[in-house]
């Protein structure tokens, strides 16, 4: 496309030489005398504004840390000169937010706080923002500066600044949430920092991509722009954006033994990066526990016992005909034989929502383009 573009516009002043020697009057004055000079100098501008639009757009490379198999962040910067910043990347929210100096809950104190005095780029939209999660909510203000994940800088980007945290904040490594999800979730009317990477020509394709790296193994990337296929093995499947809100996809079935156990007849998924486990109805998860013999022990987590995990099932989640297995080695704990399954949370009790477990066994692609998600074994 850039290649075209430019030539576009090498030919565009090809034609002006041409006419100009041939004719003895510039394309201007003959446009002019046409009535056409308008037209066409609009039709120019807008060939030159797509080309420096995509002038610097290039795919940009976000390795993450895996924290235990718990959750995978990575390292932004905000404001000018940049601060440092450790953020989740989840595509099961839509904001940016990272704590300010102002902010005196306790876990504030255990993270990188954001000092706006000392960023000559910080507005302050003197905005309340509050931001609820399912593990629990941050409340601030709004606020707009640069933004540079990689190599992509973002300016005059909107994010909440916290002075107030839940304490189950505290203890998780990131000190902040980079949402990844469709844009005003939260009804705030923000412009998300992935949108505005896209609207200010950043990338070269409207879509990102995850691979999850295993516990203990390195490699975790983001990449903006582009689907890598080093990152997976085999085609990659595509699933339509049931819902333009989450990345929430149609699902057709949840099953094990060859058995429907659950979302008979289908039901909605959401593709969580946020989310560490896999969550679904009452129903659907106590059918898994039961198939898989777990109980409830005494830190109420479900185990198993250790020396059956290599004979459980395969769990199976179809979409568009198409089975995506999850074995017992990603949903059991090896080292506690215990479950990672829990219950969706109050305000999405009939949702299926596929986290970490689930991506760890693929690369998966977030479509914003065309409004869809794909999967294809990881590598």
């Amino acid at each position: 496309m850039k290649l075209l573009l430019l030539l576009g516009l090498v030919a565009l002043s090809e034609c002006v030489v041409r006419i100009s020697l041939t004719k003895g009057k510039s394309l201007r004055d003959h446009l002019r005398e046409e009535g056409k000079l308008r037209d066409y100098l609009k039709t120019y501008e807008e060939v030159a504004s797509k080309f420096s639009q995509t002038e610097d757009a290039v795919v940009t490379y976000e390795s993450m840390w895996n924290y235990l198999d718990v959750v995978y962040y990575g390292t932004i910067t905000i404001g000018t000169p940049p601060q440092a910043f450790r953020v989740m990347f989840d595509t099961g929210s839509s904001n940016l937010w990272v704590p300010s100096t102002d902010c005196k809950s306790p876990a504030c104190n255990n993270h990188w706080r954001f000092d706006s005095a000392s960023s000559s780029t910080f507005k302050s939209n003197n905005v309340q923002s509050v931001l609820p999660y399912g593990m629990g909510s941050v409340s601030g203000v709004l606020a707009n500066d640069t933004v540079q994940i990689g190599t992509l800088v973002v300016t005059n980007q909107a994010f909440t600044l916290t002075s107030a945290e839940d304490n189950v904040f505290a203890n998780f490594p990131f000190d902040g949430i980079l949402g990844l999800s469709y844009p005003d979730m939260f009804g705030d009317g923000t412009t998300t920092v992935y949108d505005n990477m896209w609207k200010q020509g950043l990338i070269p394709d409207d879509l990102f991509s995850i691979y999850l790296s295993s516990y203990g193994e390195s490699g975790s990337m983001l990449t903006f722009g582009a689907i890598d296929p080093s990152y997976y093995l085999g085609n990659i499947y595509w699933v339509p954006v049931s819902k333009e809100r989450y990345w929430q996809i149609n699902m057709d079935s949840v099953s094990m033994n060859g058995n429907i156990i659950a979302c008979d007849g289908g039901c909605q998924a959401i593709v969580d990066s946020g989310t560490t486990m896999i969550s679904g109805p009452k129903s659907g998860i106590a059918n898994i526990l039961n198939v898989i013999g777990a109980t409830l022990d005494s830190n109420l987590e479900y185990s198993v016992d250790c020396y059956t995990i290599s004979d459980l099932p395969d769990l199976y989640f179809t979409f568009n005909g198409k089975p995506f297995n999850v074995p017992a080695t990603a949903y059991i704990n090896q080292n506690t034989c215990t479950a990672k399954f829990i219950l969706s949370p109050s305000n999405l009790p009939d949702t299926w929502i596929l986290g970490d477990v689930f991506m760890r066994g693929y690369y998966t692609v977030f479509d914003r383009a065309n409004n869809n998600v794909g999967f294809a074994t990881a590598a």
